[in-house]
This record gives C-alpha cells, sequence and structure tokens, in this order.
C-alpha cells in the first residue's frame, strides 16, 4: 500500500467551504481522476483519507494537508496534477510526496497567519499590536460546548507584527496587514482570538470582517520563530541513498 501526502489550498470565495463541503469535493475529485484508492474495512467502507488541522470556515489557507492510501503506486507529482484538475478553483492541489516518515500530525506544531484589516490606519495597529506583545498575559473569552470559556490569548503568540501595504492599491482606504505566528496548544488560539485580545488590550475594533489567510503551518523552529515545511522530512528521505544503491555503496568509506 503506498501512502501520498497533499497540501491544498482554500482560495477566493471556496475559503467559506467547510471542512464537510471539501471531503465531498475531494471524494469527488478522487473518483474523477480514478485513484485507486484503498478503503476502510465494515459495513460502510470509506476511502482511507486522513485530514490534519483543517482551517475553520471562512478563513483562506495555503497550508492544509492530508494523506491518502492507494493500493497501487502513483508518481505523487501526476497523481496531484490529475487531482489539481478535478478540484474546483480555489480547492487547488499544490503539493504531494510519498511518505516515507511517520508523525505527520506533530509536525504540525504552529501556524503563519495573515489578518487583513480593511478600514484600519497601520498606525492604529503598530499600537494595538505593541500593547498586546508587551502584554504577558491577554484573557478573551470564547463560546464553547459548555458555555463560555475564558483564557489566556498572549502565550500561545510567538510573533505578532505589522506588514506595510503595498503602495499600487486600487482603494485609498487605510488598511493594516498584520502577520502573526502562533502555537498550537490546547485549548486553540486561532486569529479572530488574538482580534480579540487586540480589542481588549487596545481597543481595536475593525469596521469590516477580518480577512484571514493561513500562509503556512509545520514545525516551529523555537530558535528563529519561523515555520518549516513539513513535507521537507519525505523529500529528504525520498533523495536520501539507499544501501541497495551501486553508486553510495561504492562511495561508502570501507
Amino acid at each position: 500500500m503506498q501512502r501520498i501526502r497533499l497540501r491544498y489550498t482554500k482560495r477566493g470565495r471556496l475559503r467559506f467551504t467547510s471542512h464537510r463541503d471539501f471531503q465531498r469535493a475531494f471524494e469527488r475529485a478522487l473518483r474523477r481522476a480514478e485513484v485507486p484508492m484503498a478503503y476502510s474495512a465494515g459495513f460502510t467502507p470509506h476511502p482511507k483519507v486522513s485530514y490534519a488541522n483543517a482551517a475553520a470556515t471562512g478563513t483562506g489557507s495555503e497550508a492544509e494537508y492530508l494523506e491518502i492510501a492507494l493500493t497501487e503506486a502513483r508518481d505523487p507529482e501526476k497523481l496531484r496534477i490529475l487531482l489539481d484538475e478535478s478540484m474546483p478553483t480555489g480547492l487547488d492541489v499544490v503539493d504531494a510526496v510519498e511518505v516515507r516518515t511517520s508523525g505527520l500530525a506533530d509536525r504540525l506544531t504552529a501556524s503563519v497567519w495573515e489578518l487583513r484589516l480593511d478600514g484600519v490606519d497601520p498606525a492604529d495597529a503598530d499600537r494595538a499590536v505593541e500593547a498586546f506583545n508587551k502584554a504577558d498575559t491577554v484573557e478573551v473569552q470564547r463560546m464553547a460546548k459548555n458555555g463560555v470559556r475564558t483564557f489566556d490569548a498572549r502565550a500561545a503568540v510567538v510573533q505578532l507584527e505589522t506588514h506595510s501595504e503595498p503602495a499600487d492599491r486600487p482603494t485609498d482606504q487605510p488598511c493594516a496587514i498584520l502577520r502573526l505566528v502562533v502555537r498550537h496548544v490546547t485549548p486553540a488560539v486561532r486569529p479572530d482570538d488574538v482580534l480579540s485580545g487586540l480589542r481588549a488590550v487596545a481597543d481595536l475594533a475593525p469596521p469590516v470582517p477580518v480577512a484571514v489567510t493561513r500562509l503556512a503551518q509545520g514545525l516551529l523552529d523555537e530558535e528563529t520563530g519561523t515555520v518549516t515545511d513539513p513535507l521537507a522530512p519525505d523529500r529528504e528521505a525520498a533523495q536520501a541513498p539507499t544501501t541497495a544503491d551501486p553508486a553510495a555503496a561504492a562511495e561508502a568509506p570501507a
């Protein structure tokens, strides 16, 4: 059995698709592309597809991940192209690797988010970000299944900063762009929680809904604060010479 890991996106209007909507679209794409899927056992067999840390409905993303199991080997890149052609535009399959290492979910320890605050002056955003970063704790509330839950939104934030807007914007309305790096903790701290924190510490309240996009997710490098590609270990393992490789054996020291 071969396993393939895929990275896909949620762009444009397709960011409003729910996770269940995506599952249905993806399973249709598997059938259209005639992918030799492995199925689960039991009375209701279903394709062996594992999803990892999917983004919330209404959130754009450039870095969603899933894993599929096949009964026949396929070239990952050719499979990616077939699936991408079978998916709606906006739900794009952009990367594929054969599984050669374990623990994809364990490598998704942090996310990088972009928050676009239309109607917010960048100077106001700078002051709010500074106040948030200086705070030891920022308590926010979220409605949960058992009622309102209060938790600290500050501890999980590795980095929060403002980014400049391109000079050739088609409108002269103010717009602030934030870049957020947040650890995946329990309870999860989401971009909406950070926005609630900015409102709590600096009374920053965007006049229109904030456009949120996940730019990356993967293993957090604690020294640099960067988030690494979770598929890189599989690529590196595929390129590493094996002991059965005659060329590698010839170069090995005696």
